[in-house]
């Protein structure tokens, strides 16, 4: 039995692809993520019928190509994520950033909370945890977490609320318990949990439809697969995203740069805080 060999990838076409997934996300694939480019979008040719690249270049480039543009880049993003990843940040959102909020919202204020890049949810549902364990009461208030990811299909399963055995595997037994119901090997996060959240595709690459401004900003360990310009403004648009005092976590191995850094102040690991004022609005 022949077993059909995958198609190859020339360097013409690694280097068009790579272009488009940098002009649609700011996202640099260099030589090295060829292999991986090729293993990620090989599926993608079986789906479409194709079977080699020159063709795949050609509809990403077509009037039609503009769908799969999106499969593509949902393909090559990476999407590692854990409840309570990085605990001190949550331990920061607890004990520092919440009360003010809280004391704001029961004056009538309206909080928002972002997880910029929520891929399969655990981060956006910690959050959402942490502020129904602060404020048993939220659901009274105008208080609301917002979770977005660049990829559809990672949106659509962290809006469904429900994971395996493995994804819960390091949650406090209490949390768990309190915030989710179990059926068979899943766990779904309860109805109290659930209607504090909203979900939306969104690529931090484009335009943000956003009405109002944040209190609290997540994005960690995304920059580290952008370029120096496209990091440098996404930092600017945070910094003009958020309220003044407003609070921006970021990845462990990311640091903040360019003309954004003027208008935070660093207040914990990798844990910012937006200045009463700044120059970029």
């Amino acid at each position: 039995m022949l077993v059909e060999s995958p198609p190859s990838l020339t360097t013409e076409q690694f280097s068009r692809l790579a272009k488009i997934v940098h002009e649609d996300s700011g996202i640099v694939l260099t030589e090295a993520k060829r292999g991986l480019l090729m293993a990620r979008l090989n599926r993608r040719l079986r789906v479409l019928g194709l079977s080699e690249y020159g063709a795949y270049c050609a509809l990403l480039g077509s009037p039609e190509g503009g769908e799969e543009r999106r499969h593509m880049l949902s393909a090559v993003t990476t999407n590692v994520t854990a409840f309570f990843r990085e605990d001190h940040h949550f331990d920061a959102l607890t004990l520092q950033v919440l009360p003010p909020l809280i004391d704001a919202a029961r004056k009538g204020g309206r909080v928002r909370l972002w997880s910029a890049a929520c891929s399969s949810g655990e981060e956006p549902y910690s959050m959402a945890i942490s502020v129904l364990e602060a404020f048993p009461d939220v659901s009274r208030y105008d208080l609301l977490v917002l979770a977005t990811d660049i990829d559809p299909v990672m949106v659509a399963k962290a809006e469904a609320g429900i994971f395996s055995e493995d994804a819960v595997q390091g949650l406090d037994p209490a949390k768990l318990s309190k915030h989710f119901t179990r059926s068979g090997g899943t766990y779904e996060v309860r109805p109290a949990l659930r209607d504090m959240m909203r979900f939306a595709e969104l690529n931090l690459h484009k335009d943000w439809p956003f009405s109002g401004q944040f209190d609290v900003i997540f994005c960690r360990n995304v920059v580290i697969y952008f370029d120096g310009n496209a990091r440098r403004m996404l930092w600017q648009r945070f910094a003009t995203q958020l309220n003044a005092d407003g609070h921006l976590f970021i990845g462990h191995s990311e640091r903040l740069d360019g003309p954004a850094s003027a208008a935070f102040r660093l207040v914990g690991p990798t844990h910012y805080i937006k200045a009463a004022s700044d120059t970029l609005r």
